[in-house]
């Protein structure tokens, strides 16, 4: 995971002055001082910086044969038909999902424009459903499906992994240690603070007998609005009434109300508890100590014991800032999920509440074992190495699956029988004990080959999806738009064909013919790059150069 440092306002204020960015491009020098190119930082594909699926990174709609991942991390002249290919490979530093929702609520329901919404493509795996099978007796379940790239062709084929966890009802779970801390600043008034409080009547529906429920809301100063409240059962109204009487006013001190949250979620602290810290903010954050650093620190410290964070945004597109949220719920090993109407906010706060607050197994990672001769083109995560201390694991909620769809070419498809060796290992930590696990699956090519593929075609279909979306957005696609929407409806065909009436895949197709029917929409303009940049801290240099192409 890689640390930006945020910019002061100040320096936000000089920046955007034309003058400046001409300077910068004229030098070839970039906002942080370095180069125009990306920052030094160790990746966890080598190939690729951390934000793999950020729009306004060059390198996500670059041809993907450039960002080939092989056992030694780079793309070799000859093709090495000896050594066995081991990759180890993480989704996403926090299950983050909330690009999808993003773009649903763009495309959908009246944003009119995707310029300020961050793609990645893991974030849309994460985020739809893969019913994959649970386990029976043990804490996980592996899966493959394995189906050729190009029918009647064999150096390039399509694989998609699942790790599945146990299904656990809400009355199953263990009891519950929440703090939620809850921004109320100025920025909040209106759409913000009203599905703030929708989530948290969502979540006061799911509650148990027994749950402690601390509230801080926090502006300029922070707030204690429900203290170690031990919930009474389903006539305790406490978090219902702290919702009716939430204002927003002020600035914002994200720093002290993090600090203060995890004070309080740190007094009902129990080992037995699913102990979380709830933020949820539009992800502004412009008063009192607001170093990304010292937020990631604070929030990281608690992993040892177990308090993890949850983001969730909520906003419009010209309010949210997205970067906050996703850097801070990777340092605090959390989901990053963001609300957009009262639907999301049931769906995540009841629905899906115990996916949300849950563990079933902690820092997964997984290893696969492929024949000689393979390189990844294409890879679903954030992270793939052939060296497992360069991939950040990832917790797995109950009721819920990681998928990791690989797109794959062999540079020697004749050792590709049936009897070909192929196998998955997942490695883990047990949710309460955090005892190191492992569970493995081992087995060949001609049986992945006659398996069903039903989950592999919606694995590809999502995957294009987010793809396409960002070729749309920053018009990078070689052959143009209406092309590139083309294909990821054909795409999307095939997995409607073996998916019937599946609603994640039909929500995909109205977000994608909505696109289509509207040449407009979705198109960034060169300033809403270089915004972009400012918001990202990314290079502004990238964004000019993206103008002249």
């Amino acid at each position: 995971m890689t640390i930006r440092t945020l910019r002061s306002p100040l320096f936000w204020t000089a920046a955007a002055s034309l003058g400046f960015l001409a300077a910068c491009y004229s030098e070839g020098r970039s906002l942080d001082g370095g180069s125009s190119g990306w920052d030094s930082e160790d990746r966890s594909n080598p190939e690729s910086s951390d934000d793999t699926g950020s729009i306004d990174d060059p390198e996500d709609t670059a041809p993907m044969e450039d960002t080939a991942v092989t056992a030694d991390t780079a793309v070799e002249d000859d093709c090495d038909d000896q050594s066995p290919v081991v990759l180890y490979m993480s989704p996403d530093d926090s299950n983050s999902m909330s690009s999808a929702s993003q773009v649903r609520a763009a495309v959908l329901e009246g944003w009119a424009s995707l310029e300020y919404v961050s793609i990645r493509s893991w974030e849309f795996m994460n985020y739809y459903d893969f019913a994959y099978e649970p386990p029976q007796d043990e804490d996980l379940a592996l899966s493959m499906q394995l189906v050729p790239a190009v029918e009647g062709e064999d150096d390039e084929w399509m694989l998609q992994v699942g790790v599945t966890a146990p299904e656990l009802s809400n009355d199953e779970r263990a009891p519950m240690n929440l703090t939620f801390v809850l921004d109320t600043s100025g920025s909040m008034d209106g759409r913000p603070l009203e599905l703030t409080q929708e989530l948290l009547i969502a979540a006061s529906s799911q509650l148990r007998e027994g749950d402690i429920i601390s509230v801080v809301s926090w502006n300029t100063s922070n707030n204690v609005l429900l203290e170690n409240h031990v919930h009474e059962g389903h006539f305790d109204l406490s978090l219902r009434a702290v919702a009716a009487n939430l204002e927003a006013s002020g600035g914002t001190d994200l720093y002290g109300g993090l600090m203060k949250g995890y004070e309080l979620a740190n007094r009902g602290y129990a080992s037995d508890r699913i102990n979380r810290v709830v933020l949820v903010s539009d992800g502004g954050a412009n008063a009192g100590v607001t170093s990304l650093e010292l937020i990631q620190e604070q929030a990281d410290g608690q992993d040892e014991e177990g308090i993890y964070l949850v983001g969730v945004g909520v906003g419009s597109p010209h309010t949210y800032h997205d970067l906050l949220m996703d850097q801070v719920t990777d340092a605090g090993k959390g989901a990053s999920i963001f609300v957009d109407n009262e639907d999301e906010a049931w769906k995540m706060f009841a629905s899906r509440f115990v996916n949300t607050m849950g563990v079933a197994a902690r820092d997964v990672q997984l290893q696969l074992a492929l024949p000689p001769g393979f390189e990844i083109l294409r890879f679903s995560g954030e992270g793939v190495s052939a060296d497992p201390s360069e991939i950040d694991p990832q917790h797995i909620a109950p009721n819920d699956s990681m998928v990791f769809y690989n797109h794959l070419q062999t540079c020697a498809p004749d050792l590709l029988d049936d009897s070909a060796a192929i196998g998955v290992t997942v490695r883990y930590k047990d949710a309460i004990d955090f005892d190191d696990r492992e569970l493995s699956l081992q087995t060949t090519w001609g049986e992945l080959l006659a398996g069903d593929t039903a989950l592999l075609r919606k694995g590809d279909a999502v995957y294009t999806y987010a793809e396409t979306l960002k070729q749309v957005i920053m018009g990078r696609h070689p052959s143009g738009r209406e092309e590139a929407i083309d294909n990821a409806l054909a795409v999307l065909s095939e997995a409607e064909a073996v998916n019937v009436g599946d609603s994640d895949l039909e929500e995909i197709r109205a977000v994608l013919e909505a696109l289509d029917s509207n040449p407009v929409l979705g198109q960034t303009s060169t300033w809403g790059r270089i915004k972009k940049s400012f918001l990202d801290d990314k290079p502004v240099i990238s964004a000019v150069e993206e103008s002249r192409l």
